[in-house]
């Protein structure tokens, strides 16, 4: 008011000391990205920190400028090495090629036994295990473990 009083009828923001007006700037990209590459697990916070920039600022160049999402691991039942992959895919052959040789005696031939699996507390949740990730990559991959009964 004391501005419009003494005949400044100027409506432009006059420039003011302090932060800049914008951090989206190459090298902040470079950096968060380096900072994301070094440790996929990295928030957004602890980021900021880091650079000294505002959380929500990091957030958007990550998300628009970087085209990065937080993807949490998949679930999957168990994880097998290769040569487990390999000797189940031998099994379902060998049993496909005795379904061709004999359909009708196949039940009567086949043995089914009950696998004895022993689990282990893993205290990770789904949330810490989230990682970053480009938009158009796989998600992660991570056993399913439960607890042991008490």
């Amino acid at each position: 008011m004391a501005q419009f009083k003494r005949g400044d009828f100027s409506t432009c923001d006059a420039p003011r000391p302090g932060r800049t007006k914008t951090v989206t700037t190459p090298e902040i990209i470079h950096k968060i990205h380096e900072l994301i590459l070094e440790d996929r697990r990295n928030s957004a916070k602890s980021i900021a920190e880091q650079l000294g920039i505002s959380r929500e600022r990091v957030g958007s160049i990550i998300l628009e400028d970087m085209d990065i999402q937080k993807l949490s691991a998949k679930w999957v039942t168990k994880c097998l090495y290769a040569y487990q992959k390999r000797q189940r895919c031998q099994s379902s052959e060998k049993l496909l090629e005795f379904l061709r040789c004999n359909p009708n005696d196949l039940l009567s031939r086949l043995v089914a036994m009950d696998e004895t699996w022993l689990y282990h507390y893993d205290p990770e949740t789904k949330q810490t295990l989230m990682e970053r990730w480009h938009s158009g990559s796989p998600h992660p991959k991570k056993s399913l473990v439960q607890k042991f009964a008490d």
